[in-house]
């Protein structure tokens, strides 16, 4: 269920668009239900910012019923009734509790058709349950009677910490056999699926609650601070997932490694590195503190130093990068080259064995092997309307200081003399020249210093 506003946030944004653990926290939940069931039967209900939620899970494969009148939980599965009726047993989860997992759904739909309930909820032990419904059982097995939400409980069900989590398994013909009976009559004039346990009980049809090992991944987030702490226990369990998998994390809490990220064994990642989106990181690496690494893909054996900037790139094997170089979206580079210091790329393919190591900026070009950037350089790829390619051969030596005026060519082998302005193509193993000649006026310097000492006198 993926419909509500999250009103406590204070936020102009859908609840479950909110981002924990480096994605969105509904993108959360599919994942762990589609390790159960395919995602062609997985229904996300929207309703507030109905087609903003539908398109930042689209490529999830999932489906969409739309909930118009926000009326309560219960009124989500009468808005989903056509989808749903067609199945026999029905899981429902809640958007915005991300750290469910899939073995947890698993058990709670295999614990449902076991004991043949027609409503099983999951619950959980807390310590302080305030604010929750509480749990009444039957006895002290596992049927339910009722669920008391915390407005509604007496002082003797307040001391309950069994509460009800919001997911559940239902009998589909059963629930909607029975769902009209829900009623409107309470402070918010909604319909809640919770009291759906108390229509069952008077029709004598079998609730059951199963109870969760782990109550914290059932928790919500209705307050910016409940996000904050999911984010952070997300960003714990990826780290204690990496270092499980041979992946060396110094100081793991200082570092943001966001959920979908992957690692190869024996990289070491040091303090404050942020690796984000869809990063896969290769075998034998080092990132060094203070870098941000953005659904890029790293090979193995690379060196990241301090500083690095690094968006929707490719890195080679046994390449050297940084420190405080901004690789941006669209670079690639080869297998064993380096790019340093203050280096700025953009769309650039830079070659096997290739440098660019200080000060540079290369923006929409094709750069061989075996070449070597002087520092200062620039590729000048846009004339104000249009951008347009450079070409660097194999073996280009390119001299410090140099303009690169695109489009333009530069031919195999040749050398760009340093302080050059380039603005016709190269041949290959020519010397080009673009700067003026030298010229050398002897005592000019004493002659200006002595005619402006005679103008302040």
């Amino acid at each position: 269920m993926a419909a509500g506003k999250g009103t406590r946030l204070k936020s102009k944004h859908p609840k479950v668009l909110h981002e924990v653990g480096g994605k969105p926290i509904l993108a959360h939940v599919i994942a762990a239900a589609q390790k159960v069931v395919p995602a062609k039967d997985i229904f996300v209900i929207v309703g507030h910012e109905a087609e903003r939620v539908r398109e930042a899970v689209a490529g999830t494969g999932v489906n969409f019923v739309l909930q118009a009148e926000q009326r309560g939980t219960g009124h989500a599965l009468m808005a989903a009734r056509d989808a749903l009726m067609g199945y026999g047993q029905v899981i429902v989860l809640s958007g915005d509790a991300p750290l469910i997992t899939a073995e947890t759904i698993r058990k709670l739909s295999d614990f449902h058709a076991a004991g043949k309930a027609t409503m099983t909820l999951l619950s959980a032990d807390l310590d302080n349950p305030f604010g929750y419904g509480r749990v009444i059982r039957k006895g002290r097995g596992a049927e339910v009677q009722a669920i008391v939400e915390e407005k509604s409980a007496n002082s003797r069900q307040k001391k309950i910490r069994e509460i009800n989590s919001g997911f559940y398994a239902f009998d589909a013909t059963a629930l909607y056999q029975h769902i009209p009976q829900l009623s409107t009559a309470n402070p918010h004039g909604e319909y809640y699926l919770t009291d759906m346990a108390g229509v069952f009980h008077r029709a004598r049809r079998r609730v059951a609650a199963i109870k969760t090992e782990d109550a914290g991944e059932v928790l919500g987030s209705n307050t910016r601070a409940e996000m904050m702490m999911l984010d952070a226990r997300l960003r714990l369990a990826k780290c204690r997932e990496l270092l499980d998998a041979g992946v060396t994390v110094f100081y793991p809490h200082t570092c943001v490694i966001d959920s979908d990220v992957e690692v190869g064994a024996d990289t070491v990642i040091e303090p404050f590195v942020q690796l984000l989106g869809r990063t896969k990181i290769g075998s034998d690496c080092q990132i060094r503190s203070y870098s941000v690494i953005e659904n890029s893909i790293v090979g193995d054996r690379i060196t990241i130093k301090p500083g690095t900037i690094m968006e929707d790139s490719r890195v080679h094997a046994d390449a050297v990068i940084g420190p405080y170089t901004h690789m941006r979206p669209g670079t690639e580079v080869g297998e064993g080259a380096h790019v340093g210091n203050f280096v700025e790329t953009k769309k650039v393919k830079l070659g096997k064995g290739s440098k660019a190591n200080h000060l540079t900026y290369l923006g929409d070009a094709e750069i061989g092997e075996g070449v070597n950037i002087g520092a200062g350089t620039i590729t000048c790829n846009y004339d104000g309307v249009n951008k347009h390619q450079t070409v660097i051969e194999d073996g280009v030596f390119v001299g410090s200081d140099s303009t690169l005026v695109a489009p333009v060519k530069i031919g195999r082998g040749a050398y760009i003399a340093a302080a050059s302005c380039i603005t016709e193509d190269v041949p290959a193993d020519a010397l080009a020249l673009g700067r003026a000649r030298q010229s050398i006026k002897a005592g000019w310097a004493r002659t200006k210093r002595e005619a402006q000492k005679e103008k302040r006198q």
